[in-house]
């Protein structure tokens, strides 16, 4: 790149990763009637235990994508529940 700040090529795979994480999310929350903001926090529970049980290293591109999608599921289940809030 010349002239401006180059990207971090971690910082483009999260925001790809969060971006398609949200984008799943979304089609998934309009295809399923079964799917609840429970069984996401479930997910969600799911993705903290697998992150803390890192005893030997994912290493980047990993510890990235996991970052990125438990932050999805956070952003996307705080959307669900101030939606229903709001109602």
């Amino acid at each position: 790149m010349s002239g401006g700040a180059s990207v971090d090529w971690r910082d483009v795979k999260y925001e790809e990763t969060f971006e398609q994480e949200v984008r799943g999310l979304r089609r998934r929350r309009e295809l399923d009637p079964n799917c609840t903001v429970r069984d996401l926090e479930g997910v969600l529970q799911h993705l903290y235990y697998m992150d803390g049980a890192d005893w030997v290293g994912r290493g980047d591109v990993q510890d990235i994508t996991m970052a990125a999608t438990i932050a999805a599921y956070e952003h996307f289940i705080a959307e669900w529940k101030a939606a229903e809030q709001a109602v």
